[in-house]
């Protein structure tokens, strides 16, 4: 049986870590000083340790304000909550098409008032719950046309409660990928990009965030890629190639942005999570493929709280229980 993990990291300047406790030394294994004056501790991990928590291939992860942490557990269909210590709170869902239920839930966000927005691939939905898991509402249908979907990836939540969807398909003639916002009832506002790899073109965009100024950044995953856009669409820039220099990705999926405005990518296929300022410029970057902490195995979603600490899930498939 694969073992799940959910990973933190505290991010932090050489200046605190000296001040900064965050468990005690016996469970913290702090890493040497990385690229740019920053190292980083892991913290823990969770998932697999009772019939509660565990996972089944976590795909997705996000952090409310109150630091309540919420994992998509797609091959369990269901969204399973915790506190910032790994503690068990709630779970639901099962598979189905019916309010509550889910077929191949994907991306996962909460807005400022608690509210969960969970997306579909099986059903070509989101649903939209409190925090927790009562359902409040659900939209969208399969089709190209505005408000329809085709496989919802990603999902974010901007300042003002509005709604963005990462959209991609390329296993149809249609090829479509796109952004689409919505506002908090699921009414469409608008959407924008197309099959491609240039300005406003995606391929494989299957995560996105939304900074604190409403800024969307996607991560821009055939292309290996972050694109910026305003809250309109408007393309703004992007950063990055193919390959393992740092600033290049393999396949970038999760994407998360922190209160200071810097852009924190999974870079799935390199194994390690990369660090950048709100325009791109390259911070830090650490882990490495392997089985111990600080390293990654097919990580996907990453999510950061109010006070700097990185959520990342994890799903090694050559992990025993």
């Amino acid at each position: 049986m694969a073992k799940i993990r959910l990973l933190i990291f505290t991010t932090l300047t050489l200046i605190a870590i000296f001040t900064v406790t965050v468990l005690p030394p016996a469970q913290v294994i702090a890493a040497p000083p990385l690229q740019g004056g920053e190292t980083y501790e892991f913290v823990l991990k969770w998932g697999a340790q009772a019939p509660e928590g565990q996972f089944n291939s976590p795909v997705d992860v996000a952090v409310d304000d109150g630091g309540k942490v919420y994992v998509v557990d797609a091959g369990n269909c269901r969204i399973q909550k915790f506190d910032s210590s790994g503690n068990f709170i709630a779970a639901w869902g099962q598979h189905g098409n019916r309010n509550g239920e889910f077929s191949r839930p994907s991306g996962i966000a909460v807005d400022s008032q608690g509210n969960v927005y969970v997306t579909e691939m099986g059903n070509l939905r989101i649903q939209k719950f409190d925090s927790n898991g009562n359902f409040i509402t659900r939209w969208g249908s399969g089709g190209s046309e505005d408000s329809q979907l085709q496989m919802p990836g990603g999902v974010a939540v901007d300042f003002k409660g509005h709604v963005y969807v990462a959209n991609t398909d390329t296993r149809t003639d249609t090829f479509n990928n796109s952004i689409q916002k919505f506002d908090s009832n699921g009414n469409f506002i608008t959407q924008w990009g197309s099959e491609g790899s240039g300005v406003l073109h995606l391929s494989g965009a299957w995560r996105l965030a939304v900074a604190p100024r409403g800024y969307v950044y996607v991560s821009d995953g055939s292309n290996n890629s972050i694109q910026k856009f305003d809250s309109n669409g408007n393309f703004i820039t992007q950063w990055g190639s193919k390959g393992s220099a740092e600033g290049q990705f393999e396949y970038p999926s999760g994407i998360a942005v922190d209160s200071q405005g810097n852009v924190y990518v999974a870079d799935t296929g390199n194994n390690r999570i990369q660090k950048f300022d709100s325009n791109g410029s390259f911070i830090t970057r650490w882990g490495s493929k392997g089985r111990a902490e600080g390293q990654f195995e097919s990580h996907n979603g990453v999510a950061v709280d109010s006070q700097g600490k990185l959520y990342v899930d994890e799903s090694g498939k050559n992990r025993s229980k």
